[in-house]
């Protein structure tokens, strides 16, 4: 893609759909529009086309901060000397039947 082009191109928007009531947002997918407002109706038409979404987010791409998933296992594992957060630290007490 040029630099031209570029500076022409909508913003990316990532969109979340919820299919039903107490259900978590789930990302759907991406896609470009020039404003909050169009990414919303964009969305709405590109990912509820059989009418299984009840509520539509839209979230600018450059927005999201995520963590690399290439540094999976130092940035998710337990930090050192914290074991007490962990359940196989403690010790059945005698004498506590139901633990």
């Amino acid at each position: 893609m040029t630099e031209n082009n570029t500076k022409n191109q909508w913003p990316l928007w990532e969109i979340f759909v919820r299919s039903g009531r107490g259900l978590s947002h789930v990302h759907a997918g991406s896609l470009h529009a020039p404003d909050a407002t169009m990414a919303l109706r964009n969305g709405r038409d590109l990912y509820t086309r059989r009418n299984e979404g009840t509520s539509v987010w839209v979230v600018p791409s450059e927005a999201i901060t995520s963590s690399d998933p290439d540094s999976k296992g130092g940035f998710f594992e337990s930090a050192s000397g914290k074991n007490y957060r962990h359940a196989t630290y403690y010790e059945k007490s005698e004498g506590v039947a139901h633990l």
